[in-house]
This record gives structure tokens, sequence and C-alpha cells, in this order.
């Protein structure tokens, strides 16, 4: 069968361009494989990374048709099957020609080096903000080995099966517009050793993430790395983790993110949902304590006021009871892990 590949070009000094090309290819085939045929027999000039070839490596990672993948994984049928689910359900265009489309693009986030290789050194730079390492004080022991049961290095498969293919980080919202947040990747590993008995630098470790938006608070929950990650790490996951540890030992006037959570908690228990009237009040103004930050809410308040957007009363839900339930359900849970 015969695919038109639209593959985004560009170098350091120029800008993105598109170039097509088209080959005839077996259903079976691997993007890799194409771009290996498209660079072997059509154009030398094509740049892209790759290794293994078998979704180990991480090397290939690239935008194929608008989300960042490993090439060696997604082959033609999978892909030609997804953009008909897309076609089907939305009003985008095919190609004139009849010949099946597929758009290849470098990942986001990162520069463009040439054509579908980025600049991966912030992506690098940030995992190692993080200290990927074990760190413990038995290393000064030389012949004490680092034994751990089976349910305790059962904890760390999910994180460690992360190949740092930059999938998660590409599609990162957060990164877009806060460049100094330490990215999903960095942050599915600092889960890893929060999980592992075998460091003592626990709380070190949670005070560093705990850091503005540069940590776990500057996520925002948009699921974009876990529907990206080829290896089913799920970082948004995992940052969550990190985030409980966080609020089990602080108290709500710590921070403001930590208040934000706590305060959305607390309301939604008492009422059902969130009581708008309280939720700015006590997350802003720090429970009535901080005066200079409740006055500059007076003139967003007057505004909500004016248009009737601010709630002079409130109505808890009739599921309120039934919230709180689980709410402490998954809290005891929680506790229990």
């Amino acid at each position: 069968m015969e695919v038109q590949f639209k593959i985004i070009r560009q170098t350091q000094d120029s800008s993105p361009r598109i170039q097509t090309y088209k080959l005839e290819v077996e259903p079976g085939n691997t993007i890799l494989e194409c771009l290996n045929r498209i660079k072997w027999e059509l154009d030398g000039t094509l740049a892209f990374r790759k290794n293994c070839r078998n979704t180990i490596c991480g090397s290939c990672g690239m935008r194929i048709n608008g989300r960042s993948a490993l090439a060696c994984k997604e082959n033609i049928t999978s892909e030609l099957a997804r953009l008909e689910q897309i076609a089907a359900s939305s009003s985008a265009p095919t190609a004139s020609n009849g010949i099946p489309e597929i758009t290849i693009a470098p990942m986001g986030n990162m520069p463009v080096i040439k054509d579908l290789v980025v600049d991966m050194k912030r992506f690098w730079g940030n995992l190692n903000k993080v200290e990927p390492y074990v760190s413990t004080q038995s290393r000064d022991i030389p012949e004490r080995e680092f034994l751990q049961t089976p349910e305790e290095r059962a904890k760390l498969n999910q994180m460690g099966n992360c190949i740092l293919c930059g999938a998660c980080y590409s599609e990162c919202n957060a990164l877009e517009v806060n460049p100094e947040f330490a990215g999903p990747h960095a942050l599915a590993k600092a889960q890893r050793m929060i999980a592992d008995n075998r460091d003592d630098h626990t709380e070190e470790r949670l005070e560093d993430y705990n850091q503005g938006t540069e940590g776990v608070w500057g996520c925002t929950r948009c699921f974009n790395c876990n529907t990206a990650c080829p290896m089913e790490v799920a970082p948004m996951d995992q940052i969550t983790k990190i985030k409980h540890e966080i609020l089990e030992r602080k108290n709500a006037g710590d921070s403001t993110a930590i208040r934000h959570r706590k305060v959305l908690v607390d309301l939604v228990k008492q009422g059902g949902w969130v009581d708008e009237r309280k939720f700015g009040i006590l997350v802003i103004g720090n429970y009535f304590r901080d005066v200079k930050a409740l006055l500059g809410l007076g003139p967003l308040g007057l505004k909500m006021l004016t248009r009737g957007k601010f709630p002079l009363s409130f109505e808890p839900s009739e599921g309120t009871k039934t919230v709180r339930s689980l709410i402490e359900s998954v809290q005891r849970l929680e506790q229990q892990k």
C-alpha cells in the first residue's frame, strides 16, 4: 500500500517546512522502518534519532500525527486506524488524492537541532536536579548489601519502567507556560526515590519537590503525560503520590499550594461541593491571617459582585454525606498503604 509521509523539517536557524514523501509500505511496518527507508532510499539528509528498534532505549521519540510516541512502537496499521477514528468523530480533512497521510514532527517543549532531532539538555538537567539515585549512609559499609523484599521492590516497578524517551515532557502543558517546572519525567523518577526504602533522604527530597511551581505544585493535572507515556509509568499519578506525602507532613498555613489542596477537600467534605465564598478567603487570605492578601482580593470581589458571579448564599449538596463518606474512605485507604 502507498502512504504519504509529511515530515516537519527545520534547522536551528530556519523556519519549519513540510516535506512530503510517498512510500510503498507493508501494513505491519513500524514508523521507524518507514523513516529508515525514506532516509536510505529517498533522502539521505533527513535527521532523526534511533537505536534499539524495540521500545527499550527511548531514542526515537517524536510527534506522530499530533501526539508524542515512539516510532519503533507505532506501526502503519494502528496509526491509520487511529486516524480513521479521529476522522469519524470530527470534521478533520482527509488526503485529497485518497492516499493515507501520516504527519511526523519533532517533539515539543524542546528546541529543534535538525528535523526530528531535538535538544534535550534541559530535559536531562531537570532529571539531574531531582537526584534520581539512592542516597544512603550504608554506602559507607562496603560489605553491606542493599537488600529488599519482593514487596518493597515491587513498589518501584512502575516508575522503573521509564525509558526517558521524553514523550511526557513533550506533551506537558505546564512546561509550555512554566519552563522552570521539573517535568513529569523527573518527578516520576523522584517518586521512585521516595518509595525506595533504601534511601535515607526522603525528608530533604520532599522539601525540594515542594518548592513553588518548580516541583510537584507546577503540575496542571492535564493527564497528557499519562496518555503519552509508552511504558505506562503514569507520571501524573506519581506526582500525585509525592503531593500526598507532602500534605501529610505540612499544615495548611505552610503555603498557598498546600492550602489550596486542603481547603478544597475540607469544603467538599462540609458541603458536597466547593463554597466559593470561603475558598479564596481561606486559600489566598490564609484563614484571615494574611491581611494584605485579603485586601488584594477586594477589587476582584467587587467585580464578581457587580456581575452577579459571587454567590451570596451556599446550598449544600444533597449528596454531602455520600461525598464525605467517599473522601474519608479514600483517606483511610491511603493511610493503610
